[in-house]
Formats: C-alpha cells, structure tokens, sequence
C-alpha cells in the first residue's frame, strides 16, 4: 500500500482495510471476518449492510442531498423530528439536528445557558458534571467531560466542570453499598451546588450509563431520581447525555425511561444514524422552548450540515427499521443472556473483577485482584491488549477507562448491535474466552 495520509488514532500503527460489512460483521480486504462486538464505537445498532437503509441513502440522494437549514427545511429533516418527537419521554420534542455527539452536548448546553438568559436570568452560565464522564471532545463538551487523559492537553482552555464522584458502586468512594448509602454520590450534587451558588448554575449533565470514561458505569435504582429533585429544588436544568444510550441501546428509547427520570434537555447520537450517516440531535422540552419562542425566537447555535436531507432521511430510515422489526423489544432477553455469560468469566479468570452495565451495553473491568480490586499498573497496558488480542482473533471490542480517578483501571465495552442472534453471542463468547486465555498466560509470563 502507497504511504497514507490520512491521520489515524495512533500514527504508526497499521490498521485493516474493511472491504465490506454485513450484520454483525466487518471483512477486511484480505478476507477476515471481524465480530463487531462494539458496534464501531457503539454505533452500528442495526448492523452493517442493511439493504432498507441503503435504499432510503440512494432515494434521498436522487432528490437533493443538501440545504442550507436557514434557507430551507425538508421533507426528510420534518420528518425526522415529529419521530423523534413521538418517541420520547414527556414533552421532550424540539430537535435540534447536528452531526455528532460532541456537537449534540455542546449545543445542549448552549441551550440550558441560553434559557436561562431569555428568562431574564444573566448568572446561570455554569455547567455541572460528574468525574469519570465523558460528553465530547470539542471544547466546550470537553469542559463537562470529567475524562483526565482526554482533558490534560488542553485542561488550560477547558472549564472546571466535573465536580461530584460518579455512581461507581464496585469503588464507591464512600465504601458503601445502595440504597443504605442513602445515594451519597448523588446527595453530592447539592453539596457542589451551595458551594458554587444556585444562581450561577444552568444545568446539570450526566450520561445515564457511563461509556468511555467508566467501562459502562450504571447507578444504583434510585440514583437519577435523587439527581433530578435537587436539580428541581435548585433550579438547574438537567442534561441526559443519551449519544451512547439512546435508541434502544439499553433495552428503551432512552436509557432515563428505566429510572422514571424525565430530562428537560437530551443528547442523541451514534445509533440516530447507526453508523449509516452522520447525524446527531439535541432534543428540548416545552419547558426550554418556551422562553426562546416566547424571546428571541432563534437557537443560538448551528453547523453548515445541520438537518441536511441526506443524514436525516437515513436517520428516518434507521428509526423506522428498528420499530417495524421490533429490535427494542429483543434487547432485554439478548442483554440477560450475554451479561450472564460475562457473569461467568468471573470463575474463570482471577482478573476479571466486575461485569455491569444495562441492556447491550456492558462492560467489564479488569483487576489485579479480585478480592481488594487492586488495579493493574498503568505500564501493563491490560487494556490495550485486550482489545489487540481479541482484534487478531476476530472479535472488536471497545477500550474503556476505569479506577475511581478514572486514571489506573482497565475496561472494556461489549455492545454488539441490537439485531445479534443468541448463536452469534455463543461465538462472540466463545472469541472472548480464547482473548483472556491468551492475557491470562501473557499476565502469568510476564509477572504482571
């Protein structure tokens, strides 16, 4: 192959060519077959190839594939957000489209901040956030994002967000367990709130399953609820960041439903689209758009491919193939299969130390030590292994952080797309296994 250009995650890493996907798998041009456990990067809900999908990109693209959102609207962006309208919680309705998740935080907060200032209120400018999170990568997600490794290189143009501990329970801070910990990790926010004073804070962004930052972190039943009153009791707006969780992910439309947490102002992205376009959205309530409509009457806020007909008629495409085959409805039993089958590698494999997480979305932390839950030095690379391993062996899974300074842990994210058969969980099992049988005698060799 000529010398590439084109600037990858690590410069001097060889990366396969992928020739084609069909379902849950990737082939590369040589004529490997990968198992896209990760779905990407947790994206491809309804898996690759998808011939309806497909045919909605070719119909979209023989009328017009793009316009200019403060010229015109279309068909397919109109479309799109009276579904999505229609699918979320309460009167969570007002989609503002955009082209990834960065960019859905980003303008979530824009959002939070803006009603605040059409209410007649100057102060509230402030975003709160958790550690072990993460929102984006532009510079404004990237100040709610309470990721280290990703904040340090530009922590001197980043805002200090991040203020309370995530609902970690397998290293609680508090060395407690729910509900008897009374939720001390949410019970935080308020602490953080009349330090910092009510009437500087907008909102409050948390995502309901941690992702990248925490290896798929998930609160203890009544978590969100704590969150939301004090929220409620402050006057702060509470941001869901639904980029990783939305669209079935977890088993529901939104991952918040399982809490009976309604959020005033949700991010959406990844399975919007399902890796067939790119495509994101802010989705606002009533409530946010009243002041705006009833004010300035405009979102500050906006990009050049913006509702573009192309990506959103995919998106519709996308939405309306998983509610005629009824994809959502399958999660629950697939998840409790394929958690229970993790559950076991705990017996198997003395550096396995927690399996979590909701719906298709799990993940599983790796130790030292099971009993004292000691992490692994960061010089091991258990991570990076992992993920190389299992890539030679055919099976992509998704790296994630862990450890409760979300420095010194090692994770990964399982999240196959929603439309894995139970036989294609056997093999992505079966893959898994012979992964950690190779880390375990690399770990043994190598006196890690």
């Amino acid at each position: 192959m000529e010398k590439s250009f084109l600037i990858k995650p690590m410069l001097d890493e060889e990366y396969p060519v992928i020739d084609y996907g069909k379902g849950v798998y990737l082939y590369d041009v040589k004529g490997k077959k990968y198992l896209d456990a990760a779905s990407g990067a947790v994206t491809a809900n309804i898996g690759h190839g998808v011939q309806e999908i497909i045919e909605a990109m070719h119909e979209q693209a023989k009328k017009v594939s793009f316009v200019y959102r403060s010229q015109f609207t279309s068909e397919a962006a109109e479309k799109l957000a009276g579904k999505i309208a229609k699918m979320t919680l309460g009167e969570l309705n007002w989609c503002f489209f955009v082209n990834s998740g960065s960019e859905a935080t980003e303008t979530a907060m824009k959002m939070a901040i803006q009603y605040w200032q059409e209410k007649g209120i100057q102060t509230k400018t402030k975003i709160l956030s958790r550690w072990v999170s993460y929102h984006g990568i532009t510079l404004g997600a990237l100040s709610m994002s309470g990721h280290p490794g990703r904040r340090a290189r530009f922590a001197p143009l980043l805002e200090d967000f991040p203020v309370i501990h995530p609902p970690y329970c397998y290293r609680c801070p508090y060395k407690l367990e729910a509900p008897g910990c009374n939720y001390l990790c949410a019970q935080d926010l308020k602490v953080a709130v009349n330090r910092i004073g009510a009437e500087k804070i907008a909102a409050f962004i948390a995502e309901p399953v941690i992702g990248a930052a925490g290896g798929a972190i998930t609160p203890p039943k009544d978590y969100f609820k704590v969150i939301k009153k004090i929220c409620d009791d402050h006057d702060i707006l509470f941001i869901a960041d639904e980029v990783m969780t939305g669209f079935g992910r977890t088993g529901t439309m939104l991952a918040c439903e399982q809490w009976d947490v309604i959020p005033d102002i949700v991010a959406l992205g990844k399975g919007m689209g399902a890796g067939y376009a790119p495509i994101a959205a802010t989705v606002a309530s009533e409530k946010v758009m009243e002041p705006i409509l009833a004010g300035s009457k405009s979102v500050m806020s906006g990009h050049t491919l913006s509702a573009n007909p192309q990506s959103c008629a995919v998106s519709l495409a996308v939405l309306e193939y998983l509610e005629k085959n009824k994809i959502m409805n399958e999660v629950e039993c697939k998840a409790v299969y394929l958690q229970n089958e993790l559950e076991k590698l705990k017996g198997m494999f003395p550096f396995v130390g927690d399996v979590r997480g909701r719906g298709l979305l799990l993940g599983i932390e790796f130790v030292k030590d099971q009993e004292s839950k000691t992490p692994f030095s960061r010089t091991a690379m258990i991570t990076q292994k992992i993920v190389s391993i299992a890539k030679e062996k055919g099976l992509l899974v998704y790296p994630a952080c862990a450890g409760i300074d979300g420095v010194n842990g090692d994770a990964i994210i399982i999240s196959p797309p929603l439309t894995i058969t139970k036989l294609e969980i056997k093999e992505l099992i079966f893959l898994l296994k012979e992964t950690l049988d190779l880390l375990k005698v690399q770990i043994e060799y190598g006196g890690q």
